[in-house]
């Protein structure tokens, strides 16, 4: 389960509005895949990892192109046979049990016959949940509860979205603390930093960092849209030639009141030491950037405790979840 859980924070807020999942596929004590659900509309976990253990098993290259989900759920069907009588699925989250943008991954893994299924958490989503006892049901042996608090802080920011607001943090610091003087994190970082922002309902950014920076705050990066911004700032006069709002089809709000965050799921902070302390109360999670290399300038201060969720690393820089405390 824990391969699992690693690879879903890969793509940890990515799936918004759906949730981070991890699953991975075993047959005879042989692990045969594991992948993560990437993309909102896109296959899920259970699904990519059943479409590469079936490849890993017949070599079948026809089923590689395939990314359509019902087209993957039909392919399987047709072809796996009895491929997975004797497999075992792990999951993170409890297989689905509704037609969404995607057909129900319990009736895929009931009609495929897998010997077992492991799963993390139980599904949160009335909607969505019964999948567990579906396959109790029809003859399938089902464990609940692997790490199971590991699996509930990977989707937390699920709930929270799904139930109202969910507040990242988001910023780059180098290895001594120092959260200025140009860019600090490698393209890989930014790259995801840009996946999340094309993601995002809303991006809050404070006022002296757009006056200093002089930001775009898009997301080219990744070929992704520009969210609104939301310019939290006691003076209202900005040039007009700062990029940002040089972007078609957004909005930018210029306000001395963070109040309109509650009316966002996503929304993700962006800025350095004065957003940090102005926004510490409202933050459910940080992601921090940590470069390998230190600046001769002053390092930030803020007063917060927090704790960490994952870590890992993206190209040179640590990345760093943390839940605020």
């Amino acid at each position: 389960m824990q391969a699992c859980l690693d690879e879903a924070w890969k793509y940890q807020c990515l799936t918004y509005p759906n949730p981070a999942v991890g699953a991975a596929v075993l047959k005879e004590g042989r692990l045969l895949s594991i992948a993560a659900h990437q993309q909102a509309g896109g296959p899920h976990a259970e699904v990519l990892a059943l479409k590469e253990a079936y490849y890993r098993l017949t070599k079948d290259s026809d089923i590689l192109p395939i990314t359509q989900a019902l087209h993957l759920h039909n392919y399987l069907q047709t072809h796996a046979h009895n491929l997975f009588h004797d497999a075992t699925l792990y999951v993170t989250l409890e297989p689905c049990f509704h037609y969404g943008k995607t057909p129900p991954c319990s009736l895929l893994i009931k009609s495929l016959g897998l010997r077992e299924v492991v799963i993390g958490t139980l599904d949160p989503n009335a909607q969505a949940t019964g999948g567990a006892a579906y396959l109790r049901h029809n003859g399938i042996k089902v464990r609940v509860g692997v790490l199971e608090r590991q699996c509930q802080e990977l989707i937390e920011p699920f709930v929270k979205w799904s139930n109202g607001s969910f507040v990242l943090f988001k910023y780059a610091q180098t290895f001594n603390g120092v959260v200025k003087g140009g860019i600090i994190s490698s393209q890989a970082s930014r790259e995801y930093v840009h996946a999340l922002r094309d993601r995002i309902d809303l991006l809050v950014i404070g006022g002296n960092t757009v006056r200093i920076d002089r930001p775009i705050l898009d997301a080219r990066l990744v070929g992704g849209r520009a969210p609104n911004v939301l310019i939290y700032s006691k003076k209202k006069k900005f040039s007009d030639n700062i990029p940002l709002f040089g972007i078609g089809g957004r909005r930018v709000y210029i306000e001395d009141s963070l109040e309109r965050v509650a009316q966002y799921s996503f929304v993700m902070i962006e800025g350095g030491e004065g957003m940090l302390r102005a926004t510490k109360m409202m933050v459910d999670w940080y992601l921090q950037f940590v470069a390998p290399k230190c600046r001769a300038l002053e390092n930030y201060r803020c007063d917060k405790k927090i704790e960490f969720l994952h870590t890992r690393k993206i190209d040179r820089d640590l990345m760093i979840w943390s839940q605020n405390g």
